[in-house]
């Protein structure tokens, strides 16, 4: 019974559209943040003179809002996978619901 159900569902067009779309988008969120974080590291690493120079007169360097960007950004990436989980990718899954059972 477990068998045909899981046959079922492969073989569904809405659960390829689900599996290829959510596996793709999740890649170049992934892909998005490897960049960003690495990027800052090997900043932080190679370009020290960039992340220790001040911003003006005060005591804010460089590196403090490109790190905090880096924070700023895993946020904002985490709620993109979020609100496109929570709307198409839950209707796919819903559909799928409807459609196999």
């Amino acid at each position: 019974m477990k068998d045909n159900l899981v046959e079922k569902i492969e073989s569904n067009a809405n659960y390829q559209k689900l599996v290829k779309t959510r596996s793709g988008y999740g890649w170049m969120l992934t892909w998005l943040m490897m960049i960003v974080y690495y990027g800052y590291t090997l900043l932080n690493s190679f370009d020290k003179e960039l992340m220790f120079k001040k911003m003006g007169d005060g005591v804010t360097t460089w590196g403090m809002p490109i790190g905090l960007f880096v924070i700023v950004f895993t946020i904002v990436i985490t709620g993109l996978y979020v609100r496109r989980a929570n709307t198409e990718f839950d209707a796919l899954t819903e559909q799928i619901r409807k459609e196999v059972l």
